[in-house]
């Protein structure tokens, strides 16, 4: 038997346990170039290079509840020449439950685009695929390197004027 979830947590539940709820999702910003097509799209050629980038951003809303943002972007090239230039912005809101403030943080940052990141991806393969390419599939992304990467570089600054 399969439990599901509807409708809010009731409000006056003593023991709240930590929840994440998914209230929406959607693309803020998309964008695909494909400068050099149809050229690009012929066959034969050497794979292209493909840099990603991933930045992840969160704030909270008056209401409560948080919005959180995954950018990805993907530059591919093939000998020094632009073959596609890909951006997404990629966003949900969220209600978190039962986290502890001092939690909340690695929540927004690891949990929340863990939840984004499979449609995120979709996207992107449809788009390059629409594109005349063949579909770029991400590989999972592992965001809590990601998230301890950017608070160590965060915080070396502060340990180099200490």
């Amino acid at each position: 038997m399969t439990d599901t979830l509807t409708g809010a947590p009731a409000p006056d539940a003593g023991d709240a346990q930590p929840g994440i709820r998914i209230l929406a999702q959607y693309i803020r910003d998309l964008s695909f170039e494909n400068p050099r097509a149809p050229e690009s799209l012929r066959g034969g050629e050497a794979q292209p290079q493909i840099d990603l980038g991933v930045e992840l951003n969160a704030k909270g809303r008056d209401d409560g509840f948080f919005e959180v943002e995954l950018k990805l972007t993907a530059r591919a090239a093939r000998q020094n020449d632009a073959v596609f230039h890909l951006e997404l912005v990629y966003g949900g809101l969220f209600q978190i439950m039962g986290v502890p403030p001092t939690e909340l943080e690695p929540v927004l940052m690891i949990e929340c685009p863990r939840y984004l990141f499979p449609f995120a991806r979709r996207v992107i393969a449809d788009l390059t695929i629409e594109g005349g390419f063949p579909p770029f599939m991400l590989e999972p992304l592992d965001f809590a390197a990601i998230y301890a990467a950017r608070r160590a570089q965060a915080m070396a600054p502060a340990v180099g004027n200490a």
